[in-house]
């Protein structure tokens, strides 16, 4: 979601109140956009390199994906600060187009991400039978396709701000429904021990207690980038007027849960085992 392009199609108000609003809002929004650029780009080009150069390809389909996803967000931080020095503004329509891999691409990927766990955990049958390499790509093609339409859309919608807010408030919703009925269920599962597992060794128990925690982090990074968007979103349906703060707000979230996955990605395959142990 980009906030760069929010500020430029925007219903103009002039009053000196919200003038001093909209530079703070921007000043807060350079921090942001330089934060994502400098932190999102190294971080997220370090995770596909790993996943490319490594043996974990079919295991890290979903994230190698997500982290392109996620470059595409630092491309757009990158042409918002460049437009901010220089005054260039030929590169908003690239930046428009930019905006379907973070409202459509990221969830869509996330919500990947979920259902496999979700199967892996609550239906492992079903999951051994789908865990092949080619239902992933399968998936990811019929993702990226999908988002790909939504990049087009943005481009032709943000001009109408009202149909664009609409659009991806319906569209959180959904997403955030998807992910979580897959995270809770999950929760629930790994909280309940089945037949004969009281038994079973410590380390067992550990394991799941691990998958537990990864999965609740999950949870609360997708309720903190959710959440503020639906609601500055049905605010500016609502009232129709457009709250910078709440938007500059869930545009911080946005930057931050986007380093959420990555994080996860490198605990798990031992890259941070100097800060701490990883998950699996």
């Amino acid at each position: 979601m980009n906030n760069s392009t929010v500020n430029f199609t925007a219903p103009e108000i002039s009053t000196n109140s919200t003038i001093q609003s909209i530079r703070l809002s921007e000043s807060l929004n350079v921090c942001i956009y330089s934060i994502s650029f400098l932190f999102g780009l190294p971080t997220h080009s370090y995770v596909i390199w790993l996943i490319i150069t490594g043996s974990r390809v079919a295991s890290g389909l979903f994230n190698l994906n997500l982290s392109v996803c996620e470059i595409g967000n630092c491309l757009i931080s990158f042409i918002y600060l460049f437009n901010y020095c220089t005054g260039f503004s030929h590169l908003t329509t690239l930046s428009e187009f930019l905006i379907g891999l973070g409202i459509t691409g990221r969830p869509l990927f996330q919500c990947l991400m979920c259902v496999e766990r979700y199967l892996a955990v609550v239906h492992p049958v079903t999951f051994l039978k789908f865990k092949p390499l080619r239902y992933r790509v399968i998936c990811c093609t019929t993702v990226w396709i999908i988002t790909l339409g939504c990049c087009l859309c943005c481009m032709y919608t943000l001009s109408l701000f009202y149909i664009f807010v609409c659009f991806y408030s319906i569209q959180f919703i959904l997403f955030l429904s998807i992910q979580l009925f897959c995270c809770v269920t999950v929760l629930r599962a790994l909280k309940q021990s089945g037949p004969g597992e009281r038994g079973r060794e410590r380390e067992e128990n550990h394991m799941k207690r691990r998958a537990f925690y990864l999965i609740l982090i999950t949870t609360v990074s997708m309720i903190i980038f959710y959440v503020p968007f639906i609601i500055s979103g049905f605010s500016f349906i609502l009232t129709h007027k457009y709250i910078i703060e709440l938007f500059s707000f869930s545009f911080f979230c946005n930057v931050l849960v986007g380093f959420v996955q990555p994080v996860l990605y490198l605990h798990r395959v031992g890259k941070l085992s100097c800060l701490f142990s990883p998950y699996y």
